[in-house]
């Protein structure tokens, strides 16, 4: 995902265009992971199904 953001541009506005403005690519690489990690054990722990976020209006 962070490598296909580099080639060709993340989403504007999102959180990922946000982290790779400012940080090394490796380290976004890892937060991604990391952030992913924290959802999947959230949705395993409470027994959820996954709901994408709502789209925000611009």
């Amino acid at each position: 995902m962070v490598r296909q953001a580099c080639r060709s541009g993340a989403p504007a506005g999102s959180w990922l265009e946000r982290m790779l403005a400012r940080k090394p690519r490796m380290l976004v690489s890892v937060a991604l992971a990391n952030k992913m990690a924290r959802m999947v054990w959230a949705l395993l722990t409470r027994k959820e199904d996954y709901r994408a976020p709502a789209a925000v209006a611009a």
